[in-house]
């Protein structure tokens, strides 16, 4: 496996931009994956993610009374364009940069394959990811602690088997699903099951 991940960060950022292009305003209010976000909301803190460096992000969150809540919604009320025709060229622009807040670069291919879910499902809007971009982020989330936002103590006693790619980890009961909803599941989007 590659140790860059922005090849698979631009292309995951690319794609989603393709699958918002005329999407119609009203539906960018949508309820999305993420609690209290619309739609727009997502793609406003995609913007915000992308843009951050790592001093802007230790700014931020001083700001913001080490409050990550309070930062993201910070974030997204500075990326989130007027209209969300703003906010989608505002992606765009930011699509192809490599800086990142304090986190180990992996977590970039988890925010955007899992932000790219919590937008494309509510749309109905399907995409087959590729393989890379997946396992990455299933393998990133299993191994960090929960107060990192990964999932290694909830899947400690389970074992993890993707049914679409040669992947398990884990011992205990087996928990089988596609690559793509372990992943879900292990960022609480769904229960592991």
């Amino acid at each position: 496996m590659s140790n860059d991940v922005w090849p698979l960060v631009h292309a995951e950022r690319a794609a989603l931009i393709a699958d918002l292009e005329g999407l119609p305003e009203d539906r960018w209010d949508r309820p999305s994956g993420c609690v209290r976000w619309t739609v727009h909301d997502v793609v406003a803190h995609l913007v915000d993610v992308a843009e951050s460096t790592r001093l802007g992000f230790v700014r931020d969150m001083i700001s913001a009374g080490f409050d990550f809540d309070r930062q993201n919604d910070r974030g997204i009320a500075r990326a989130r364009g007027a209209t969300p025709a703003q906010t989608l060229h505002r992606l765009k622009t930011a699509a192809t940069r490599t800086t990142t807040p304090p986190a180990p670069r992996d977590s970039r291919i988890v925010e955007e394959v899992v932000h790219g879910e919590d937008i494309r499902r509510p749309l109905g809007i399907t995409r087959h990811y590729p393989r890379a971009a997946v396992e990455r982020s299933l393998r990133y989330q299993i191994r960090t602690s929960t107060r990192f936002g990964g999932a290694a103590e909830l899947v400690a006693d389970v074992r993890l088997v993707a049914t679409d790619l040669d992947f398990a980890c884990g011992d205990g009961p087996e928990i089988r699903d596609t690559a793509l909803e372990l992943l879900m599941a292990t960022t609480g989007r769904k229960a592991l099951r």
